[in-house]
């Protein structure tokens, strides 16, 4: 039963509450599927279906938003990772996703100060010469005052919401055991790895609630952006900055949204455009650490054609290996060789299986095509890393988690050079950094420390062979030699079998009953009910009322099974 599988009675109305949002959006199949109107029914718990005919009537990209805003932070959380996940969903949910705003009513500052007590030593009026009590804006997960250090520095205050940690790791306690199941009950979720994406959401929720890492976050990408004197990373106040509670220095610019306010005050779009361009293909190519979400309201437009990263929660990692293979992938396109293409795909998703490759190929080589001739510095990077991941969409494979953001990452910047620049072609500034890493992929220093590596490798796997045969060959004399097989549907198939043994004692029990009934009944001493005995009349009547939940439980348990056939 669910509720025994969740171990965790506190979870039982926030389940209630979801599995009743979810009937209420037209997904009430869904929740049968997974059990949980059954095991909530059980619990005592009722599931109102008010308004979920007018709810259903909706496409289901908007049903399965407007469930994700009514649920909360984690939940919209999840759309937002979702909204980068076009290798899984297609454009219709995609522009759904990116919809999902985390925009909610700010926390009074009186609901605050307890908390700002303890991370800043005493009242904020005090601790700085001035604090704004209306915030600049309030997100899900933390809202931003405006404010001024006793040194005469403007900066902004970001504060956590009390108690959001404890409702958050409620949801992913849930959403958890939910995926598990939903990979078990509904195989066709299986493509899109339920827990795999609740793990990923899991670590961007952890990470959006430590404040003090997101200015780590700040830090390491101010450094690796030095060399650009152009881009202006805010500093840290790390004497104020706490776990739930940071101050940086506030920025006094052009949101990046207001497009006409750049070209009123003279900036230079253009060049806005090949700048911001730089500074996040230096972080992504050469870097590996990256701002995982340059969107225009993260980003500000500064005097003298510079331009300001802000809020650094999510951050994206790519390690050496991933950046030669994304380097593969591009050269692979430009040199039409879709096999080198398709084994870097196939690389990046880790799972062929029930992949059709001969298909794959063929649409690779297609789309190589479509690309053959053509210029580096004339590729549209953005459409071309949305076809990789419509290939793969098609193909049922899902990218990693961290290539994921990475063409999240590339598609945000090319929208927005576009949309200062219409003449931009990101490939062309990406030329340069793409044509430095081959180069100094090939240095003789490089070849030498990778072939180093390789044979390093090599000896060490010939010198542990004969200890782990020796090993092998041990276990197997001695009998314990193990292979484990993993059957995904075996705990569904000890459900079924628990459920048939329990129907069987009952059966058993009701039969007692109705024997020893009928021999209480040929005897006339002892009390009395309606002229008969009474130990007799009560054993029948609890013999008839198991019978009847006999019968009702195996109707059902057959009704449900058809309804899935």
């Amino acid at each position: 039963m669910l509720i025994e599988t969740l171990g965790a009675a506190r979870d039982l109305g926030r389940l209630n509450e979801i599995a009743g949002v979810l009937v209420r959006h037209g997904f009430g199949d869904t929740v049968r599927r997974l059990g949980l109107a059954d095991a909530l029914e059980r619990a005592g718990q009722v599931l109102h279906r008010d308004h979920a005919a007018d709810l259903a009537r909706l496409e289901p990209p908007v049903q399965v938003r407007l469930a994700l805003e009514e649920l909360g932070p984690t939940f919209v959380k999840l759309g937002q990772i979702l909204a980068g996940r076009a290798d899984l969903f297609g454009p219709d949910w995609i522009a759904e996703f990116s919809r999902l705003h985390s925009q909610v009513p700010a926390v009074p500052l009186d609901a605050l100060r307890e908390q700002l007590r303890e991370d800043l030593g005493d009242e904020p009026e005090a601790v700085f010469d001035r604090f704004e009590a209306e915030p600049l804006a309030a997100a899900s997960i933390a809202q931003v005052h405006r404010a001024r250090l006793k040194d005469g520095a403007e900066v902004v205050v970001k504060i956590r919401r009390p108690g959001i940690r404890t409702i958050v790791e409620a949801d992913l306690r849930l959403l958890d055991r939910l995926a598990a199941m939903a990979e078990t009950e509904i195989p066709a979720l299986q493509p899109y790895r339920p827990r795999q994406l609740v793990r990923e959401l899991a670590r961007s929720l952890q990470r959006e609630m430590d404040l003090a890492a997101e200015c780590h976050n700040a830090e390491r990408i101010a450094g690796n952006l030095a060399v650009l004197p152009h881009v202006l990373i805010p500093k840290v106040h790390w004497e104020h900055t706490r776990e739930r509670v940071n101050v940086q220095q506030f920025i006094e610019g052009i949101p990046g949204s207001d497009l006409e306010r750049v070209s009123a005050e003279g900036l230079d779009r253009p060049l806005l455009a090949r700048r911001g361009a730089q500074a996040v293909l230096k972080m992504i190519v050469e870097d590996g650490f990256f701002h995982a979400d340059p969107h225009p309201g993260n980003v500000f437009y500064l005097p003298g054609n510079r331009l300001a990263f802000i809020d650094f929660g999510m951050i994206g990692r790519l390690t050496s290996r991933r950046r030669e293979e994304l380097l593969a992938l591009l050269l692979g396109l430009v040199e039409r060789e879709p096999q080198a293409v398709a084994d870097v795909l196939l690389d990046w998703t880790g799972d062929d299986h029930g992949a059709n490759l001969s298909a794959l190929e063929g649409e690779i080589e297609a789309f190589v095509d479509q690309y053959h001739g053509t210029p580096l510095a004339d590729l549209h990077l953005g459409q071309m890393l949305a076809d990789v991941t419509t290939i793969l969409r098609e193909h049922r494979l899902a990218l990693p988690a961290d290539l994921a953001l990475l063409i999240k990452a590339f598609i945000s910047l090319e929208g927005m050079g576009r949309g200062l620049d219409p003449g931009f072609h990101m490939a062309s500034e990406a030329l340069p950094l793409l044509r430095q890493v081959l180069r100094a992929r090939y240095k003789p220093k490089a070849i030498g420390q990778r072939a180093w590596r390789t044979l390093r490798d090599a000896f060490g796997m010939v010198e542990r062979l004969p200890h782990d045969v020796a090993r092998a060959m041990r276990n197997l004399r001695r009998g314990r030699m193990q292979l484990h097989i993993d059957l995904a549907h075996l705990k569904r198939v000890g459900d079924q079998l628990d459920r048939a043994a329990n129907r069987l004692s009952l059966a058993l029990v009701i039969a007692a009953l109705i024997i020893g009934s009928s021999i209480v009944m040929t005897v006339q001493a002892g009390p009395t009910l309606f002229g008969l005995p009474a130990f007799g009349f009560l054993g029948f009547c609890g013999a008839a009322l198991g019978g009847v939940w006999l019968v009702r439980s195996i109707w059902r348990s057959t009704h449900h099974r058809d309804d899935d056939d």
